[in-house]
């Protein structure tokens, strides 16, 4: 179960909540997504962060979750970027699901030519060998 938490106390945005509690779950980790494609990396900042997201949708799909079981994101934006279209892309992507998120400028990403990244968790049913389509390394 995923309870979304607003305290009074602290401001609210119609785009992330300010905690979100998850209890009776499994904790799905997804790691930093670049927009990758064909082993380059593709587009300008606003089409990356679609790729990226898009990304973070296959991984959900991989173990039967959706966009809605998302508990927290960690976006990062290299420095020359306009963070604030960034966040408008993540924001329409996520259709008024509320996870935890954090932003971070910086001042690049491991990866060559990639200008986002972004990595989140989900909380998922019980994911069994059955359910998983996935394969391990």
């Amino acid at each position: 179960m995923i309870q979304r938490i607003n305290p009074e106390a602290l401001s609210i945005s119609p785009v992330y909540s300010q905690a979100v509690l998850v209890s009776g779950a499994q904790l799905l980790f997804i790691g930093g997504q670049n927009a990758v494609r064909e082993g380059a990396i593709i587009g300008d900042a606003l089409a990356q962060t679609r790729v990226c997201l898009q990304n973070v949708v296959v991984c959900l799909q991989e173990v039967g979750a959706a966009v809605s079981d998302l508990v927290s994101m960690e976006i990062k934006i290299v420095s020359e970027v306009d963070a604030r279209s960034c966040a408008r892309v993540a924001a329409e992507f996520l259709d008024g699901v509320t996870p935890a998120i954090s932003v971070s400028i910086v001042a690049g990403l491991v990866v060559p030519g990639a200008l986002v990244e972004i990595s989140a968790v989900a909380a998922v049913d019980d994911v069994s060998e059955t359910t998983w389509m996935g394969r391990e390394r």
